[in-house]
């Protein structure tokens, strides 16, 4: 399972930087065109950092878990990719509908803040599981 996460974490990684080229390119100049506003573009692109911010962060979670099998990093990393997928996940879609003629996506919106908070929850298990690491060590 563990290295189910490294290879998550360099899916993700790769992804998030091929997503970001084509934000910064491709859909740039389609904002210029006028097929994109700019709040699209800006939207794809804090989609793009919290993939790769998170990204990082599962990579983390790999190394220090890497010779323990400790449950919060494990469920942090399990939050961390479903937070990815939806949080970033449905700003790719919702930011790219006009483009790819597939207005019916607006349902997506109330996505968005769902996996913020799976982000948000990931980052609190971490938390836990030091919580947890100083009540061994005291």
């Amino acid at each position: 399972m563990k290295n189910y996460f490294l290879g998550v974490a360099g899916f993700l990684g790769a992804s998030g930087v091929a997503l970001g080229a084509f934000g910064a390119h491709f859909l740039k100049a389609k904002m210029l065109a006028g097929l994109i506003t700019a709040d699209q573009l800006s939207a794809f692109d804090t989609a793009t950092k919290y993939q790769l911010f998170h990204a990082l962060a599962l990579l983390f979670l790999f190394f220090i878990n890497k010779d323990n099998n400790l449950k919060w990093f494990n469920i942090s990393a399990k939050l961390f990719i479903t937070g990815i997928l939806l949080f970033s996940g449905s700003l790719y879609l919702l930011t790219t509908r006009n483009l790819t003629g597939i207005e019916a996506l607006s349902f997506l919106g109330p996505i968005t803040p769902i996996g913020g908070l799976f982000l948000v929850g990931g980052w609190i298990g971490i938390m836990v599981q030091a919580f947890q690491f100083n009540k061994i060590n005291t």
